[in-house]
């Protein structure tokens, strides 16, 4: 971590408290050596579980959900909770950390940015490929609207299991729901309330990575449905089985906020 980033981070933690950001206890500043010292969390990173045989097996539909809706909590509360809302720009698998009950934290704000509303919030490239929003390509104006994105695809990530990069080449509407669930986990979910909450992340998720980074919800929108216990409607014409993701958006997407 270069100087800047060390800074960012510290100045960052230390104005904010939310339980799914990481906390922070302090740090220590030497001629050749920084260090931070954060909140122990015992099953480490979400990406290294996602990646383990064992650790996803671990990570039922329940919990995927639940660590999906922690993300967004953290989110919306550093967007439109914070005076200026601040911006992390760096949301990815690798970036949130599970403690032992598998409560999701937000980690690593050495690129975070500070909205100040007398600023154009320009900036340097920053970010991980394949998290970053497209619209990065041609421009580098900050917004909460890239942090959206981000999320997106790392709620892809949660209920596909590996990184969405391959499902995203290959997205149609014609494509079949239980082809984006981690196969590592049975497909059919016997529980009506856990299959429409996965059919509700993934329905966000495609929101939230739309080219158009005003067709976005924002975070506490998102935050918000994912938090209700409102469930959706069945698409009676279809089974699980059968049920594509057209099908889908057709079924649900005028009940999503937008």
């Amino acid at each position: 971590m270069n100087e800047e980033a060390f800074r960012n981070e510290i100045q960052a933690l230390t104005e904010i408290r939310h339980r799914n950001i990481v906390r922070f206890y302090g740090f220590c500043s030497t001629n050749k050596f920084n260090f931070l010292a954060y909140e122990y969390m015992e099953r480490g990173s979400l990406g290294t579980n996602l990646r383990s045989e064992q650790g996803a097996m671990d990570l039922d539909w329940i919990k995927r959900v639940s660590i999906v809706r922690d993300i967004a909590q953290a989110l919306s509360y550093l967007h439109h909770a914070c005076n200026p809302s601040i911006v992390h720009r760096h949301i990815t698998s690798n970036n949130i950390l599970l403690d032992e009950e598998y409560k999701a934290c937000v980690a690593d704000f050495g690129i975070s940015r500070l909205l100040k509303s007398n600023s154009s919030h320009w900036s340097l490239l920053a970010g991980t490929c394949g998290y970053m929003a497209p619209e990065l390509a041609y421009t580098t104006r900050v917004t909460g609207k890239c942090d959206v994105y981000s999320f997106g695809i790392v709620a892809l990530e949660v209920i596909h299991g590996t990184h969405p990069g391959d499902l995203l080449s290959n997205l149609s509407l014609s494509m079949l729901v239980k082809d984006m669930l981690d196969s590592r986990l049975p497909i059919h979910i016997t529980d009506q309330v856990t299959t429409n909450q996965v059919l509700l992340v993934i329905l966000i998720a495609m929101q939230c990575i739309d080219t158009v980074p005003q067709a976005r919800p924002t975070m506490q929108q998102v935050s918000q449905r994912l938090s209700s216990l409102k469930s959706l409607p069945a698409c009676d014409n279809y089974s699980f089985q059968a049920l594509t993701l057209g099908h889908l958006i057709n079924c649900h997407a005028p009940n999503l906020v937008c």
